[in-house]
């Protein structure tokens, strides 16, 4: 099996970065009785001047996906002063960027992810590429595989050099090479050699943050049995030390990090209030140490590890006030410094240097994009690098707050609404606008969709139905069997709130959703056909039969599919392709013909059902955009044809 990294251009980005950059607009001077008008579609659909931006270790250079032209590139640029040197390196076509992270000061890996048929099927491979910071130059890293996935970065040097330790599969087939091995990979020439060979059922391996392979992760997809193998010093035999039933939603106590010089680890343990917390476990006996972090507010969604993967500095928190708990002193201080600049803003750290005392970081409210700087603790400068969106620059637009709202059997469901700027607070015209995943979460943070619609005149509820993540596994759970019954009514109950509340008009609702939100829409018109006056589905999924793409080929086909059964007890009783009978309203499809996530088909296929039983329908089939919309031409493209739909079936005015 073949990829390839196809069309890279690499080009200077000084005079591309100087034309994506100005100077922040500012708004026009208004009054009270004048509001500013509306912003134009193309302001909203201007892609993001940087996304998953990476501080190198030196604090010199960022990387990130870059906004150039109109589409999304890599990019590797000085963060101050000349900026010739920078590069800009294509996406590969029918390829997602799955994660960047640096090597070290001069290189760049970069994680791609393609959908690729192999045997009659569709597969998910992935691969890595380094990038030369210097040079440009692009490497491929076990490459020379023939296995469906080489990306799994075990290992990576925190002293500069350029050998890294990467899992890989050598073959498609059940044999021993389907088993991934670990290779030590030198960056610069892509050569490698065997640090640890394939053990047959163990599919994932981990290391200390002194590149000793000390884990490895057994499974089974027949019985859904995962095994925990560990050894103390990076060398010797293996032992089995944990078993767990992944079926039954137990999971093993993997190490996050390991305490130096002990059989410690930190690892993730489920508290009695159904929430996390991390604790400090010996991994030979399995007694707890200690409890390290186990915050009040919020559930604990990811770790935050030191530069070199010693220790832990902090934990992100679903908690919109304080969404990241740092339990290093520095790290506090910088946080509590940045927030004295900027009072009424979220302050975010997105990433670090090796010394923790140079960093990226984003300063946005929930009514602008934000802009993206650069601080230098040793001399306390804050830089401003970019407006995130800078045809937006400076402007506020509409203001969005936390709401709480009881679902028909008192569950509490949380959401964000945007109340549109200018407009009376009551008997608005309504969007619904269900999240992605469903394992997924809307904070109140900025989102183009949202201020978009709420610039053209719409309130807009993005609920939080049960299922959604960051409330506790409890909450979590409420949504097992009722993926398109109790989760669905979570979305409906948030449009009854709004009209008892008298800010939704309820003969002027829409459903919009994207992906899980685009299944939503659909069988929100389905399912409550009187509810809402049109839909809009984007990449959504019309046929529950299987999940999207037949999970791509990857070991644990049988683990989703029994997860996702149990979401629902009945697929084809809740998939919209089969309620067409009772739709009533128009239905907008739009999806792009590169999307790697949710099969293009999966919207054709409804357009043509719908059409076949003479309901009202739209299909945008978009021949270059991908899942996530990152050419702006297909950005614009979506917005338009929502906005154009939405002012047929359910005008704002």
């Amino acid at each position: 099996m073949r990829t390839g990294v196809a069309g890279h251009v690499i080009l200077a980005i000084c005079a591309l970065v100087q034309a994506a950059v100005p100077a922040a607009a500012q708004a026009p001077a208004t009054t009270a009785s004048t509001p500013a008008p509306p912003l134009p579609t193309a302001a909203f659909a201007q892609l993001p001047f940087a996304e998953n931006t990476e501080l190198s270790p030196d604090g010199t250079h960022m990387a990130g996906l870059f906004a150039v032209r109109g589409e999304q590139r890599i990019g590797i640029l000085p963060v101050l002063g000349d900026q010739s040197k920078s590069v800009i390196i294509a996406v590969p076509d029918q390829t997602e960027i799955d994660w960047l992270t640096w090597v070290n000061d001069d290189h760049l890996l970069v994680g791609l992810r393609a959908l690729m048929a192999v045997e009659a099927d569709n597969w998910y491979v992935t691969r890595i590429i380094a990038i030369d910071r210097t040079s440009g130059k692009i490497t491929r890293l076990l490459w020379d595989l023939k296995g469906q996935n080489a990306s799994d970065v075990v290992w990576l040097p925190k002293d500069g050099s350029s050998e890294i330790l990467v899992a890989g599969q050598d073959s498609i087939y059940d044999n021993a090479d389907f088993w991934p091995a670990v290779y030590r990979i030198d960056v610069k020439t892509g050569r490698k050699k065997t640090e640890l060979r394939s053990r047959t059922g163990v599919m994932d391996w981990g290391a200390d943050h002194l590149g000793r392979v000390r884990y490895g992760i057994g499974y089974r997809d027949d019985t859904t049995r995962a095994t925990l193998l560990y050894r103390s010093a990076g060398e010797g035999a293996f032992r089995s030390i944990e078993r767990a039933s992944l079926r039954d939603d137990e999971r093993l106590t993997v190490p996050i990090l390991f305490v130096d010089g002990t059989d410690n680890g930190l690892l993730y343990k489920d508290r009695d209030d159904g929430k996390t917390a991390i604790a400090e476990v010996n991994l030979a006996t399995g007694a707890e140490v200690r409890t390290v972090v186990a915050p009040d507010a919020g559930d604990i969604l990811g770790a935050i590890r030191a530069p070199d993967g010693s220790r832990l500095l902090g934990v992100h928190v679903a908690d919109d006030l304080k969404p990241v708990r740092w339990l290093d002193p520095a790290m506090a201080a910088h946080q509590d410094t940045l927030d004295a600049t900027a009072r009424a803003a979220r302050v975010r750290i997105d990433s670090y240097s090796r010394d923790l005392k140079k960093m990226l970081v984003r300063i946005s409210t929930p009514d602008n994009p934000g802009l993206l700087y650069y601080y230098d603790s040793t001399t306390g400068d804050l830089s401003r690098l970019a407006a995130m969106n800078e045809r937006i620059g400076a402007k506020r637009l509409s203001r969005a707050k936390l709401v709480r709202y009881k679902a028909r059997d008192g569950l509490e469901i949380e959401g964000v609404l945007t109340m549109p700027r200018g407009r009376a607070a009551t008997n608005l015209p309504f969007i619904v606008l269900p999240h992605g995943g469903p394992w997924g979460q809307d904070e109140l943070t900025y989102d183009y969709w949202a201020q978009f619609l709420a610039e053209r005149g719409y309130a807009v509820l993005q609920p939080n139905f049960r299922g959604s993540t960051g409330y506790g596994a409890e909450f979590e759970k409420a949504g097992e069997g009722q993926l398109g019954f109790a989760m669905q009514d979570d979305v409906t109950d948030g449009v009854r709130w709004a009209v008892t509340e008298k800010i939704a008009d309820p003969k002027r609702v829409c459903i919009v959703g994207a992906s899980y939100g685009g299944y939503a829409a659909m069988w929100g018109i389905a399912k409550d056909p009187d509810q809402y006056r049109c839909a809009i589905s984007i990449a959504g999924v019309a046929n529950l039969r299987r999940e999207v793409n037949d999970f791509g080929g990857t070991l644990r086909a049988n683990l989703y599919r029994t997860q996702w059964k149990r979401m629902t007890p009945d697929f084809a009783a809740v998939s919209p392709i089969n309620a067409i009978d009772r739709i009533k309203t128009p239905l907008l499809l739009i999806h792009g013909k590169k999307d790697v996530t949710v099969d293009h088909s999966q919207s054709a296929r409804m357009y043509a059902a719908m059409t076949k039983a003479g309901r009202t329908v739209d299909f945008v089939s978009l021949p270059l955009a991908d899942h996530y919309f990152t050419r702006e031409a297909d950005r614009l493209m979506l917005l338009q044809s929502i906005e154009s739909f939405l002012a047929k079936y359910n005008p704002a005015d």
